[in-house]
């Protein structure tokens, strides 16, 4: 999708504040607050912005598991592989990479049974070769 300056400035904005107010967001980029509605809505639909969350930096108020997961993907499977992986709900992000991976994934799950599940759906996709994934434990940094 070709997102025009208004469109990247939408989601520079919520990138910063999620919960930013419609007029709010109008009122920062000067325009109408249903302009506003239906670009988000629009981006929404296009799956351009996948989901609003929230961003805790205090790592004893997030109890979510979280990793990356490395994947290897059957030949020319990359497309179909993608779009499975943009359907599940525990993947944050994903990161197509150079090397032995084809793909770099950031999970979260709230449990380690849907941690588990989510894993076993990944391993299932038609053209995922191969997988390693790493819990992040402790931020470092």
């Amino acid at each position: 999708m070709d997102l025009d300056p208004i469109d990247r400035q939408l989601i520079a904005h919520l990138k910063q504040d999620a919960r930013a107010s419609i007029t709010t967001l109008a009122g920062v980029l000067g325009v109408a607050r249903g302009t506003v509605q239906t670009r988000l809505a629009r981006l929404v639909e296009r799956g351009v912005i996948r989901r609003f969350t929230v961003d805790l930096d205090a790592p004893e108020t997030d109890d979510r598991i979280h990793a990356v997961m490395l994947i290897a993907v059957q030949g020319a499977k990359g497309r179909q592989v993608t779009q499975a992986l943009r359907r599940l709900p525990g993947v944050v992000s994903l990161h197509s990479t150079n090397g032995a991976w084809d793909y770099v994934a950031q999970l979260e799950t709230g449990s380690l049974s849907g941690f588990d599940r989510l894993l076993a759906s990944i391993r299932e996709i038609p053209g995922v070769t191969n997988s390693e994934t790493c819990l992040l434990l402790d931020r470092a940094i």
